[in-house]
């Protein structure tokens, strides 16, 4: 009796120990790209919030002229991708080294350049980008990427003294970044190119003038719920 229940316990017993099998696949059949999603919350969302920012910028491009300039900024989100955007500031054109050795006694040949002072432009922005970025591990940094288009109006000064003043209509396109400091805070750079045609007096002209900028400074962003 005892034999017979040993071989049945054997039996029984046998099976589960023995080498695991492999699990069936299942075919769940083809995935279509519309049946997937993914939600994302956004942490700093820009919709029906109010920019306000101060920025400090150079114009580092002009062979004759280093502008160092100060911005201020205003914009209004209407929605995450889409918002008013304007900017006012000013700035002064140092002479370069090139400029200097020119006019120097050697040369004798003071360039006729134009020397900027001041612009209020106006227009929209469009951020399509929205992302974060993992920073060693340790932190991670939530920005967005922005294009502009603004115009308005410049002012310029002749580096020579008898040029006089220049004033012109600008178009500017631009490219910038808000790397969020928090809620309410941001850090934004930006670079942008004013396209003028100012009215030079010294030589009675319109000319076509270039001012690119990198601007970089700090934005305070309320409304909208959240602050």
């Amino acid at each position: 009796m005892n034999k017979l229940l040993f071989a049945a316990l054997a039996a029984v017993i046998a099976p589960l120990g023995g080498p695991a099998h492999a699990q069936e696949t299942v075919d769940i059949g083809r995935i279509r790209d519309g049946d997937i999603t993914v939600v994302q919350k956004l942490l700093y969302p820009k919709e029906g919030r109010t920019e306000l920012g101060l920025h400090l910028g150079v114009m580092p491009f002009d062979a004759y002229l280093t502008t160092p300039n100060a911005q201020l900024s205003f914009g209004q989100h209407f929605s995450e991708r889409l918002g008013l955007s304007v900017v006012a500031g000013g700035g002064y054109g140092l002479k370069t080294g090139v400029y200097r050795q020119l006019e120097s006694p050697t040369y004798g040949v003071a360039p006729y350049a134009y020397r900027y002072l001041g612009s209020a432009l106006a227009g929209l922005e469009w951020s399509p980008i929205y992302a974060k970025l993992n920073l060693n591990g340790a932190r991670v940094i939530h920005f967005d990427v922005y294009f502009t288009g603004r115009i308005g109006a410049s002012v310029e000064q002749s580096v020579i003294p008898q040029g006089g003043m220049a004033f012109g209509p600008t178009a500017s396109p631009g490219l910038g970044s808000r790397f969020f400091l928090g809620s309410g805070s941001a850090l934004k750079l930006e670079l942008r190119d004013d396209l003028l045609i100012e009215r030079r007096s010294l030589t009675e002209s319109w000319e076509f003038k270039q001012n690119a900028n990198v601007v970089l400074g700090i934005v305070l962003l309320s409304g909208g719920g959240r602050s």
